[in-house]
């Protein structure tokens, strides 16, 4: 793979020991021929960070890595995740794989994961991406929504539910997990409509193609929604409608050589039979 010369990094200051392992990563840039470096600690980034770059090197969990998503995908950068957060389904290279691997990869020892996009239009001049997912919900935390959906112009079915989660396969193992979705593998492409909390024993997750149109008609009477992205952009919409639909963008994910989707899985989920094959 090409190398990276170029690197932003993009540093969470309130994940124990992520400004000193980003240190360390400066320093290890540096010694492997990277002519330029930025470093950035907040989520908040000036306008214009990513220019001139070929990579986003993230330092801290799987929110901070999300919290950079739009940008780096506009601008086509792939994001190297290095994990000081919790779970890490994002944020791929440990602190000690980052130490080890580090100026391998900048030299090319990595390959790209290309992940889906939602694409969300909540309104004239309103629109804008997700990695993970994008959650309609009652504004008021404590009321519930009922809302249409369409899929291509055919009414699919109508909610009554505390919300309704839309997931990519790579967020398939954030909220819509947790609201009791499917897991997804990430190369495929579809988008999965999880209902939370839904009044009825018959409305499950379903798998949507990936061209498919959806519109989401809000019913909820004297109700404005909340529309948040990723968990972190949060939008009112007083509009009686939100289109979803896979983005025309990509986000590319920096991953080691062998890295394993099955293997991940196992370790952060704790999959397990129970039983010791031997072979």
């Amino acid at each position: 793979m090409p190398p990276f010369r170029r690197l932003a990094f993009v540093v969470n200051p309130d994940k124990p020991g992520a400004a000193e392992l980003a240190d360390e990563l400066l320093e290890i840039a540096g010694r492997a021929g990277v002519k330029q470096t930025k470093l950035n600690q907040g989520r908040k980034l000036p306008r214009g960070y990513f220019t001139g770059c070929d990579a986003v090197c993230v330092v801290g969990g799987d929110g901070t890595l999300l919290g950079v998503v739009r940008a780096a995908a506009k601008q086509g950068l792939p994001i190297i995740g290095v994990n000081r957060g919790s779970l890490g389904f994002l944020t791929t290279y440990s602190a000690e794989e980052a130490r080890t691997q580090f100026a391998a990869m900048l030299g090319g020892a990595y390959r790209l994961a290309s992940r889906s996009l939602l694409d969300c239009k909540i309104g004239p001049g309103r629109r804008d991406v997700a990695l993970n997912d994008v959650l309609i919900k009652n504004e008021t935390n404590s009321r519930l929504v009922r809302l249409e959906v369409f899929a291509d112009g055919e009414l699919v079915t109508d909610y009554y539910a505390d919300g309704i989660i839309f997931s990519t396969p790579t967020g398939s193992t954030a909220y819509n997990l947790a609201a009791g979705g499917p897991i997804v593998h990430p190369s495929a492409q579809v988008i999965a409509m999880t209902p939370i909390c839904p009044h009825t024993l018959n409305n499950r997750t379903i798998i949507f193609r990936d061209n498919v149109k959806l519109k989401v008609v809000n019913h909820t009477t004297d109700s404005r929604l909340l529309v948040a992205l990723d968990g972190q952009r949060n939008s009112v919409v007083t509009g009686s409608s939100i289109d979803i639909s896979l983005a025309a963008l990509r986000l590319n994910l920096v991953q080691p050589r062998q890295y394993s989707h099955f293997e991940v899985m196992r370790s952060k989920l704790r999959w397990s039979g129970g039983l010791a094959v031997k072979r």
